[in-house]
């Protein structure tokens, strides 16, 4: 009777182990699973466990999980990512990404010519004007310093940057209109290499600014031979989105032809309201380069005006040596009277006359401001502003550069519907927003902004999925997904697939939609509903959780990649083995790491010949790693350890002295 009550006790003790139904961090059930591939959406739940996807299939009933999502009626697609983001500084102001977050955007792809590093005296004294303005210390030189900072911050999304080759000749050349000497270009070279193996994810340009626009075409060559040694693309806004685009991609190519390297055109367009309907034309043209062999690819936001900075509206050659040498020259009427020249007609040295292209004032809008009395013309156009201040547009136009020490945001329009239409539709060209994280309240709040930095994702699918039909939902999702991770070689990112990275946008395709405008652009979209970044909430019920899951993202030459796949700062391990005097293995001893205070940071104990592992990425001065066991006096050892560099102790235990009895 005995041996029948333990069969049976055995029998349902090993029949309720083999149905104990697997337990999630998060469980997302009832979705639309579009996995980014461009394959149609299927019906499946998603198990999450950490920062990866365990589980993609029909979960049983029973399975349980610490937060379970029900995203009937709602798509669940891999997290978004913004292919050209400008968030690189914004971040150290509002950590939240708010702006990014509400669109459904887990990673952004940043640094277009100039980027967060090198940094040296200089570059952060020409910065202050913006540095001051928002209370931030450039305190980092290199992209490894800079992402250990944001690392250690928080951060709300995954951030990637290339080296901006802008940034590489400033911190050599300066702005002065020259090349370099042979010297420098080897300077440059190697601190690009120094960048790309601290994970940038390639070399890029904005080529129609100053000193960038100074640069010879050999220059670049150079510098993209470095990037695609370590496996990296060339991204380049190119010299000319107008008049003169066609030379401009041939330069594009000649530098992916002659570096052997991939490359990236920036927000592809055709700019100017005399190339209106050449889009047609630039497509053609990049479909017969990939059709050479080229590894050509663009990425766009989807509005027919772009944004840059008040002052690049002047012809490059003006801003030599700086901003303060800018500021002199918009100054001296005779400089003033070239300027004015040079912005009504066509230039020799085919800059791209964003003036001209527009239409003149009518067709720039300012949109921020540094300077606090000049607030009360944002989101007016500068014909606008002459009017107000009863000037000519000319002159009003550089007396408010002037005004602002060059720090003015505007906004430009010089595109058409149909040109923007048509790029979407290319299998080649992914989403940015080419606009940095901002927030409707706080600091990066206080000005106006572009539409595009609140609404360009869900705009895509909303007006363009739902509405225009120009694009499937499958289609746009992949655009958004998997087309820009392929493109810098971001690893297990941008698909919904087991063992991935649990970056997951969920939103309602009814009601998705960008609701800023150019009138009203600080509005976050409608329709995004749940974001999660590495496993991390974010945004629940289109709100912003606070929970911040973002981390830096290393390119493909990262150095540390052995150590550190995921490019963060691998986890070290306090290791070692407990014994007693004579050498035997003591087993079931507890090992306690504490702090200077005496508080706890981790705790374990030994197992199986008396080995232990305390797996704690806590750095820690002064600690103490204490060991002790029932009948074994306690022993203490001093710690100092960086989190990072896994250390070696062990421990000789002595039986404690028992006194006889009498």
């Amino acid at each position: 009777m005995k041996l029948r009550l333990i069969l049976l006790f055995l029998v349902a003790s090993a029949t309720a182990f083999a149905q104990a139904p697997p337990t999630y961090d998060v469980l997302i059930r009832n979705g639309k699973v579009v996995d980014g591939s461009g394959n149609p959406w299927t019906s499946a739940d998603i198990g999450i466990v950490g920062d990866h996807i365990a589980f993609i299939g029909h979960a049983a009933p029973a399975v349980t999980a610490k937060r379970t999502i029900d995203a009937k009626g709602l798509i669940v697609a891999p997290g978004f990512i913004d292919m050209l983001g400008q968030s690189e500084q914004n971040l150290l102001v509002d950590k939240q990404a708010v702006s990014k977050l509400t669109q459904g955007i887990t990673t952004e792809i940043t640094g277009e010519g100039e980027s967060i590093s090198p940094q040296n005296a200089r570059l952060i004294e020409n910065a202050k004007d913006w540095t001051q303005h928002f209370h931030v210390t450039i305190d980092w030189h290199s992209l490894d310093e800079y992402f250990r900072r944001l690392e250690k911050q928080g951060s709300g999304i995954n951030i990637g940057t290339y080296v901006g080759a802008t940034q590489l000749r400033r911190f050599v050349v300066g702005d002065d209109d020259r090349a370099p000497t042979a010297d420098e270009l080897k300077t440059m070279q190697e601190m690009a290499e120094d960048a790309m193996q601290e994970g940038a994810m390639g070399v890029s340009t904005s080529l129609i600014y100053a000193p960038a626009f100074y640069a010879k075409t050999d220059e670049l060559i150079a510098l993209a031979k470095i990037a695609s040694q370590y496996g990296g693309i060339y991204a380049s806004h190119i010299r000319n989105e107008g008049d003169h685009e066609t030379e401009a991609l041939d330069e594009a190519f000649q530098i992916a032809r002659e570096a052997n390297i991939p490359v990236e055109i920036f927000h592809l367009k055709a700019s100017g309201r005399e190339n209106w309907g050449k889009m047609r034309d630039v497509i053609a043209k990049i479909e017969q380069a990939r059709a050479q062999g080229l590894d050509i690819t663009a990425d766009q936001y989807p509005y027919v005006a772009s944004a840059t900075s008040l002052g690049a509206s002047i012809p490059p050659k003006f801003h030599a040596g700086g901003t303060e040498a800018f500021m002199s020259r918009l100054k001296n009427p005779a400089e003033r009277d070239a300027i004015r020249l040079e912005l009504g007609g066509n230039d020799p040295n085919k800059f791209e006359n964003m003036w001209r292209g527009v239409g003149g004032p009518e067709g720039v809008m300012v949109v921020s401001v540094l300077n606090p009395e000049l607030k009360q013309y944002e989101g007016k156009t500068i014909a606008e502003i002459a009017r107000l201040q009863k000037k000519d547009p000319f002159d009003a136009l550089m007396d408010f550069v002037v005004a602002d020490h060059n720090n003015t945001g505007a906004v430009y329009f010089s595109m058409n519907e149909q040109d923007v239409r048509l790029a979407m539709q290319q299998p080649w060209v992914s989403v940015g927003t080419d606009y940095g994280e901002v927030n409707p309240v706080g600091p990066l709040g206080e000005s106006k902004s572009h539409p595009r930095a609140y609404g360009s994702f869900p705009r895509i699918l909303g007006k363009y999925v739902r509405e225009e039909k120009v694009l499937t939902l499958e289609n746009a999702i992949r655009k958004m997904t998997s087309l820009p991770a392929q493109r810098v070689k971001l690893e297990k990112r941008g698909m919904i697939r087991p063992d991935y990275y649990a970056d997951i946008t969920i939103f309602n395709p009814d009601t998705v939609l960008d609701v800023a405008s150019f009138e009203n652009p600080n509005r976050t979209s409608t329709g995004i509903e749940y974001v999660l970044v590495n496993g991390v909430l974010s945004l629940e019920h289109g709100k912003v959780t606070g929970q911040l899951g973002g981390r830096p993202l290393r390119g493909p030459g990262y150095m540390g990649r052995g150590a550190a796949p995921d490019g963060l700062r691998p986890k070290g391990k306090i290791v070692g083995i407990v014994t007693s005097p004579d050498g035997w293995a003591l087993t079931r001893a507890t090992i306690t790491l504490t702090d200077a205070t005496g508080k706890i940071l981790a705790t374990t104990t030994s197992k199986r010949e008396g080995a232990y592992e305390l797996v704690t990425d806590v750095a820690c001065n002064g600690c103490k790693l204490t060991a002790e066991r029932l009948g074994f006096g306690k022993q203490e050892k001093n710690v100092d350890y960086n989190g990072s560099n896994s250390i070696s102790f062990s421990f000789v235990l002595t039986p404690e002295k028992r006194t006889a009895k009498r």
